[in-house]
């Protein structure tokens, strides 16, 4: 499944993003009701959304509309918010391109969150096509794909976005894992290994790459780049990722341990990119 954690981030982030270009259309009278009925949002999600609603009902127009997605995706509604999102988009409020974009962006990830990849794919190839060269983009796309299994996408996406941001090591843990995915162990690893000298300690990385290790019968290896994680970064969602593994794979002392060259049986074989969203 997409990493569900970065998806939320990656929403939350443009969403406030886009916050002063929504209020910017807003008449002088609405714009207090806006920044109001967005800080509801944050608190109490639920009102937010009736407050939107009738808003809405007595012409509130992309001010209310952009509340409500917000409200929504507080609500974990994120289809519900990703349509809204989408129309906003499209409307004619949105003139400026570069706010078109992060709408679609914002719709992207909100149908990831939904699990609805090919929806993502659309609403993100709509933000490429006002800019194809964004990085985040690109790698946004490149988790739609990979939600449907589709890697020999994503790892084109990777690429192209590492080609605009050569040394971005979490571009080249997403792309390692696609390409660990399709069989590329080789490619694969140079990618991790890659991403280690950019980012030395990177949990991400040291996870796949214990991976990688494990599966080619380094057991010893393997656990060594687990326990790295887990002891120098003992939160996230890659410390999770490691600590499962390494109970997964600690030796019994009266059965016997998983066959050499066999994945950690809690699904490690499924790469990052799959894990439970890239911030922006």
């Amino acid at each position: 499944m997409i990493a569900r954690r970065e998806a939320w981030l990656a929403v939350a982030v443009l969403l406030a993003g886009v916050e002063n270009s929504v209020a910017a259309t807003t008449p002088p009278n609405g714009k207090a009701r806006y920044e109001q009925c967005l800080a509801r949002a944050a608190s109490n999600a639920a009102d937010a959304l009736r407050e939107a609603l009738e808003w809405q009902k007595s012409g509130g127009g992309p001010a209310s509309e952009h509340c409500m997605a917000v409200a929504l995706v507080s609500l974990h509604r994120y289809a519900e918010a990703a349509v809204k999102l989408d129309a906003l988009a499209h409307g004619g409020f949105a003139s400026d391109t570069s706010v078109r974009r992060d709408l679609f962006d914002q719709a992207g990830n909100a149908w990831l969150l939904a699990n609805k990849a090919d929806n993502a794919t659309v609403s993100f190839t709509a933000a490429l096509a006002i800019d194809p060269a964004d990085s985040d983009l690109l790698a946004d796309r490149a988790r739609a794909s990979a939600m449907n299994r589709n890697w020999a996408r994503a790892d084109s996406d990777l690429s192209a976005a590492l080609l605009v941001n050569p040394n971005r090591a979490d571009l080249l843990v997403l792309r390692g894992s696609a390409r660990h995915a399709m069989g590329r162990k080789v490619d694969a690893r140079a990618d991790f290994e890659r991403a280690l000298k950019l980012r030395p300690g990177y949990g991400d990385a040291l996870v796949e790459r214990g991976t990688m290790k494990y599966e080619a019968g380094d057991i010893s290896g393997a656990r060594g780049d687990w326990t790295t994680v887990v002891t120098t970064s003992p939160n996230g969602a890659a410390a999770a990722a490691a600590r499962q593994h390494l109970a997964d794979t600690e030796p019994a002392p009266t059965a016997s341990t998983s066959p050499v060259g066999t994945p950690p049986p809690n699904g490690s074989d499924a790469p990052v990119i799959l894990k439970p969203p890239k911030a922006h």
